[in-house]
């Protein structure tokens, strides 16, 4: 049986770690890579990467996505670019229209029928026509904030309030995050970026509360967000971010899903680089307030870096195996580690793919 052969778009830090995990894989293998940073054009993708191909076939990074999918069959596109659905939603277009499998990191690819119903609709009925489908996934939107919450709420009778704290690190992530979270701006820049809407800062609340409100059949009528500057008192250096001191080196973002004067969904997601070296400790937290209350700490966080790139791997062939339409992670199986043959998973017998 052939692999399971995937294409990428977008090679930088998450888009590397993808390759790289994926090459680690038993069933898979990569198609193809797209970048349009030209000193990448041409190049190999186990030069960049550093690795030995060990028999595998050629694979040249190419800032045409046409060629980069061209080498047929491609069972998945995973789309490492942009944050938001605007941004990525030509890309997903170009891809579905080849009939192929897509996964994007996109934080509002996490449930996108939170802020867009309509482009959600239509991306739906794209994926349909074209018998393929779409997820977004990540480690935040995607699992720590949303859908372990969801999980853990299975051993509940009724759930009141839910409650998820996100203090992490953002020095594993590239340059795109860091420019949409402020990194090294001075604090007068950061409040004019949130005045006029150039700072993203943390992008996913919309999303995960929307799912956590659809998986428990919790309502609410507005998001409440609130959005502050972590001003460093030191210097600090990420592998792809500097904030000088008395600059920008994070954002404390809150959220409250509100029905009517009643909180039913609070998200608290503080997020900087090196935060360890201002004695921060990171973690995840939940708590499910109802019958019985469920609470669960995790120390330290789990890796954002990593986490991202495993979900994107991990939910990979559960994509290709998946019905064809738009889905979100309430649609998929669980997520797991899939340390066995993808094959096993993708080309199971009755699944679309």
């Amino acid at each position: 049986m052939r692999k399971v052969r995937v294409a990428l778009w977008g090679f930088g830090a998450m888009g590397k770690g993808i390759a790289r995990l994926l090459l680690e894989r038993e069933g898979v293998e990569i198609a193809g890579v797209c970048d349009h940073y030209e000193g990448f054009a041409g190049r190999s993708v186990y030069e960049l990467l550093g690795i030995n191909p060990e028999g595998r076939g050629p694979v040249a990074v190419t800032p045409d996505i046409a060629r980069a999918l061209a080498d047929a069959p491609v069972d998945c596109c995973v789309i490492a670019t942009d944050s938001f659905v605007k941004d990525v939603f030509p890309k997903i277009r170009e891809v579905v229209t080849r009939g192929i499998n897509v996964v994007t990191i996109a934080e509002e690819m996490s449930y996108p029928a939170a802020r867009y119903p309509e482009l959600a609709r239509e991306m739906d009925e794209l994926a349909r026509e074209h018998k393929v489908s779409i997820l977004g996934t990540g480690i935040n939107p995607g699992l720590m904030m949303d859908l372990l919450a969801v999980c853990l709420s299975g051993a509940m009778t009724r759930v009141d309030h839910v409650r998820c704290e996100r203090v992490n690190s953002l020095s594993p992530f590239g340059e795109t995050v860091m420019k949409e979270q402020g990194i090294g701006i001075t604090p007068e820049q950061f409040d004019l970026g949130v005045r006029d809407g150039s700072l993203a800062g943390h992008v996913g609340f919309h999303e995960s509360a929307a799912m956590i409100a659809r998986a428990l059949g919790l309502e609410y009528d507005r998001l409440e967000q609130q959005m502050l500057p972590i001003i460093t008192e030191v210097d600090r250096k990420s592998p792809h971010g500097f904030a000088p001191r008395g600059h920008v080196a994070g954002v404390s973002m809150t959220a409250q899903a509100m029905d009517g004067e009643q909180e039913r969904i609070a998200l608290i997601h503080p997020q900087q680089i090196e935060p360890e070296q201002v004695g921060v400790d990171t973690g995840d937290y939940i708590v499910l307030s109802g019958e019985p209350p469920i609470s669960m700490a995790v120390k330290p966080e789990v890796n954002g870096g990593l986490g991202t790139i495993a979900m994107a791997c991990n939910v990979l062939p559960f994509v290709v195996a998946a019905r064809p339409g738009l889905l979100t992670m309430l649609d998929i199986p669980v997520p797991r580690c899939v340390m066995g043959d993808y094959r096993e998973i993708a080309f199971a017998e009755g699944q679309n793919g």
